[in-house]
């Protein structure tokens, strides 16, 4: 990773080639504005004074949108770049005129990169694509639900860090589910002889839902004790309604963890007795044929003078006393309850 203190140029270190695309949303106590794919260029015209504007930008492949964007609220220069940079962790800032979230969304086969940064009158959301994420937050503004048009921007700012919670504890539920499909697995009889590669990949699912919602709780924990003018007094019981959830899910976090470490445990302890239960059958084999390889080697000496080569029923008095002694054998076994 190079330094980005040596460099004026806004970089996207992703993966995703998706178009940046704008959505802003504007709205007061008494009705909502919605325009779809609006420009940089129009962005000062379309935003509404004395409203709450949120904007939202998905798609980080033009740079100098981004750039201008953040420019005209004032954003700083460093504050962009840990935007666009995907592999930044999750974290928490306050500034003079704006606090800045950045967090991630976990989906089935991805981490997507999320940035937002709260204003006195703006939100500004930034995805690294476009995939309905925030939808649900629209509906909510449409139908002012608990009276969300008469709030101010924490309010919002609230709602969405609740989405990103309400995903850790889907993805912390769903990989607790699945510990628990495996330890059935582990506890029965029959066991899939591919499970270690399965838990190996709940256990990346779980490093990955760690890396991203233990920093973000933690941070935002100091929002919430702080004195910020964003923050206000009568939006407070959200924000620690949002930390409750985080809490939660570092909980969940903390669950799947001891829940992996006992069911690798329990795969090492299975394979063990597989492993044992193979050797003692072994050892049984083993056993049976240690004498009757002793008799086949003694009567398979080239001796001149062995008066079993000419007897006219050593043959077959051979293979009596090999499988008295086989029989035997296997029996001493039994009566120990080796099996």
């Amino acid at each position: 990773m190079k330094n980005n203190l040596l460099s004026e140029k806004l970089v996207f270190n992703g993966d995703s080639v998706a178009p940046t695309r704008l959505r802003l949303c504007s709205y007061d106590a008494n009705e909502m504005s919605l325009w779809e794919g609006c420009s940089a260029d129009e962005l000062e015209t379309q935003l509404v004074q004395k409203r709450i504007n949120w904007l939202q930008v998905c798609g980080f492949s033009d740079t100098e949108t981004i750039r201008r964007i953040c420019t005209f609220f004032g954003i700083d220069f460093l504050v962009m770049q840990d935007i666009l940079n995907t592999e930044h962790l999750s974290k928490v800032e306050e500034h003079d005129t704006y606090n800045l979230i950045i967090a991630k969304q976990i989906t089935a086969d991805d981490v997507l990169h999320i940035g937002i940064v709260q204003g006195e009158t703006f939100v500004l959301t930034f995805q690294e694509r476009s995939n309905g994420f925030f939808d649900d937050v629209i509906q909510a503004i449409r139908s002012n639900a608990l009276k969300f048009r008469s709030r101010q921007s924490d309010y919002l700012l609230t709602v969405l860090m609740n989405s990103i919670a309400a995903n850790y504890m889907s993805v912390a539920r769903n990989i607790g589910d699945d510990l628990d499909d495996l330890e059935s697995e582990l506890l029965s009889s029959t066991v899939d002889r591919d499970i270690g590669i399965q838990i190996q990949t709940l256990r990346r699912r779980y490093m990955v839902l760690k890396r991203t919602a233990i920093p973000l709780r933690e941070q935002y924990q100091r929002m919430i004790r702080g004195d910020s003018p964003l923050i206000h007094k009568a939006n407070r019981v959200f924000l620690n309604d949002v930390n409750d959830h985080l809490a939660n899910v570092a909980q969940s976090v903390d669950i799947c963890r001891e829940t992996l470490s006992s069911l690798m445990d329990l795969y090492i302890s299975n394979n063990d007795l597989r492993m044992n239960d193979i050797m003692k059958r072994l050892t049984i084999v083993s056993t049976i044929f240690i004498p009757l390889t002793f008799l086949a080697g003694v009567w398979g000496m080239n001796f001149k003078y062995m008066p079993e080569l000419e007897w006219r029923y050593g043959y077959p008095v051979a293979w009596a006393v090999m499988i008295v002694i086989g029989v035997v054998v296997y029996l001493f076994f039994q009566t120990r309850k080796w099996k």
